[in-house]
């Protein structure tokens, strides 16, 4: 005994109300431009946003701590907990190998200090910048990155 093929089924007909060219809607992603920026840290969930977005950037961040001393660096990791006590963030120094972990209770301002390393640097605009250079005739293309530097 055979049944239907999937195929046959009506989700799998053209104008369907399941077309899978129709159902494409997912929004592409927005990347906001922070740098340069710096927040102001009124309450407790202003200071967890502005350090979400921290850690997300590419480039440096300086922290200005509570006993007015300053860290530049990147924030490559955090842990958001209950309480701004128990949240940190871990940041590689600009000037140290060393890693320093900085509770969030501690941290009075931050400034998004350093150069975003890959803005514009987007597949489509990679992409853009090929086949610009493949029209113009330059022949030493290749599929290697650029440096970020």
């Amino acid at each position: 005994m055979t049944g239907p093929r999937h195929a046959d089924r009506p989700s799998h007909t053209e104008g369907s109300p399941l077309d899978p060219d129709k159902l494409e809607v997912a929004p592409g992603t927005v990347h906001e431009s922070v740098q340069g920026w710096v927040p102001e840290l009124a309450t407790e969930e202003e200071l967890r946003i502005a350090l979400e977005k921290a850690f997300d950037y590419r480039g440096d961040v300086t922290l200005t701590l509570k006993d007015n001393s300053k860290i530049e660096g990147y924030i490559f990791d955090r842990v958001s907990g209950a309480t701004l006590a128990t949240s940190f963030v871990r940041v590689l120094p600009k000037d140290s190998g060393q890693r320093l972990k900085i509770a969030y209770a501690d941290i009075a301002a931050i400034a998004f200090s350093g150069r975003d390393t890959a803005a514009g640097k987007s597949w489509e605009a990679w992409v853009h910048k090929y086949w610009e250079k493949k029209e113009s005739g330059e022949a030493d293309l290749s599929l290697e990155p650029e440096s970020l530097e």
